[in-house]
């Protein structure tokens, strides 16, 4: 069977599980696209290549996300679901294509991004990875979900419809193992490869499941080995980029309210490497909002403060403040916050380099009424790449222990990526000295009544040229405790959670 036989073949069978099986569909596609926004970081114009869309539930899901700014090509097999996405009302920026063969009309096309579902069986993936590379730009993107081979549903039903015919389904093929699929990818050529375990909601989990189990999943999808029994693998590969290549990127500025009214803090420590990348990215992606970008080196023994000198010369909006010992995070933010000018205040950490994009959903709450806008890691629509399981045990039993003893709900206060306005900056008094200063920005505006909402993000774990956190779970994670009871006994004693506004 050639390649467009076998794409059509599975964009048929998915598209009959969809309408018969899955009952968690409605979720699902909602969850997907928001991996397409997580992992991709998308600017506007950018280019979104669909293969075997079907009748277009995810192609909407995936354009409405981005507030339909990016040129989306729905790419079918069947002459049928292509009728079916022409009758719907899409917007002008999807273009829907027929194709009798693959790539076939696409051959002269050239995407920023690439998305499928449950395209790649044994049969066809070494073909069908060859021509998608071809269709990407250099340092374009491909991201895929397929079956998961060592989920144990799918391997039992499969080892019965052996002997029970009915158990056969329609026109599904044999999905690939994870580990030759990693090696094929490779071998095609393409670089900074990630298949990983993904989505623990599927049939025949019962629907009466669906809240515990959507915020279960993202326990289990980092569980170590538990996670290699999830539903789906995800598969996020670039195509490789000449030496030199920058990905391009533009203004996201869209509220006047914001415009020169933004002060930055960024606390670091050995950055000089991160510094300028995320400063230039500041200036591009929200240059009109920025009042000043405050770099807080700490004690650096690196070049942190020669490099944001420099930085600062070019652009008097940046500004160093240089730091005496003794180190910590806490001071950082201390005196970052002391120092703030702007009527609003963006805290962020080096390592944010690449979620820029995603930081406009902070400014967009704001925007709409939040008195602080947190970044949440650990939301059902968030990503995490990387992340330490202890870690994320000691955060989810944290933020358990919090919600229960505060009586509101909040899943990621200790992050430090929060937008707020200078009312609540003014007020927050920090006294923990290290990491554990990020959930006194986190928790102390919401005990003192403000509206604090979170916004979902993406966190990937530092690549090696990005250096490494000095963040040491077992040594702070006790002073988290020591910040929550500390504001709670306050509270409860009647006492100022912190220090009046002038």
């Amino acid at each position: 069977m050639n390649l467009f036989a076998e794409l059509k073949k599975q964009e048929c069978a998915r598209s009959l599980y969809w309408k018969e099986k899955d009952y968690f569909l409605p979720q699902r596609v909602k969850w997907r696209a928001q991996m397409v926004r997580h992992l991709f970081h998308l600017f506007p114009g950018e280019s979104i290549l669909e293969i075997g869309a079907g009748c277009g539930t995810w192609t909407q899901e995936i354009s409405a996300l981005h507030q339909n700014t990016n040129p989306v090509c729905a790419a079918t097999f069947d002459q049928e679901f292509h009728d079916e996405i022409r009758q719907k009302n899409l917007p002008e920026n999807v273009e829907l294509v027929l194709l009798d063969d693959f790539p076939g009309k696409l051959g002269e096309c050239k995407f920023d991004f690439i998305v499928g579902w449950q395209l790649l069986t044994d049969e066809n993936c070494g073909a069908f990875l060859i021509e998608a590379k071809k269709l990407l730009k250099p340092g374009g993107q491909i991201l895929l979900f397929e079956a998961n081979p060592w989920n144990p549903v799918y391997c039992i039903r499969r080892s019965l419809a052996k002997f029970i015919p009915f158990l056969r389904r329609k026109h599904e093929g044999n999905s690939i193992n994870r580990v030759d699929l990693f090696t094929l990818i490779s071998e095609v050529g393409f670089v900074k490869i990630n298949i990983l375990p993904y989505d623990f909601l599927y049939p025949p989990i019962p629907r009466s499941l669906l809240w515990p189990m959507q915020n279960l999943s993202l326990i289990f999808e980092n569980f170590p080995y538990l996670r290699n029994f999830a539903g789906a693998l995800y598969i996020w590969a670039q195509n490789p980029a000449p030496e030199g290549w920058q990905r391009k990127i533009t203004s996201l500025v869209r509220h006047e309210k914001f415009k020169g009214k933004v002060s930055v803090i960024i606390p670091c420590m050995n950055e000089e490497a991160n510094i300028p990348v995320l400063v230039n990215g500041l200036q591009t992606c929200y240059g009109e909002y920025l009042h000043e970008v405050l770099v807080v080196d700490d004690n650096s023994s690196d070049n942190t403060a020669a490099v944001t000198l420099a930085l600062g010369k070019q652009d008097a909006r940046i500004k160093l403040i240089k730091r005496t010992m003794p180190n910590g995070v806490g001071r950082a933010l201390r005196d970052g916050l002391s120092a703030v000018q702007g009527d609003y205040v963006l805290l962020m950490d080096c390592d944010f380099q690449h979620i820029l994009p995603e930081i406009n959903g902070l400014f967009d709450s704001v925007a709409e009424g939040a008195d602080v806008a947190i970044g949440s890691r650990f939301s059902r629509n968030s990503v995490l790449l990387n992340y330490a399981f202890t870690k994320i045990l000691s955060n989810r039993g944290f933020h358990i222990l919090a919600n229960l003893l505060i009586g509101k709900h909040f899943r990621d206060a200790t992050n430090n990526l929060k937008l707020m306005t200078r009312e609540v900056a003014d007020r927050i008094h920090l006294e923990a000295d290290d990491f554990a200063a990020n959930a006194e920005t986190g928790l102390q505006p919401i005990l003192l009544g403000y509206k604090v909402e979170e916004v979902p993000i993406s966190w990937i774990n530092r690549s090696v040229d990005m250096g490494f956190s000095s963040f040491n779970l077992t040594k702070t994670g006790p002073n988290y405790i020591f910040v929550l009871f500390r504001l709670l006994f306050r509270k409860w004693l009647g006492r100022e959670i912190v220090r009046s506004s002038d």
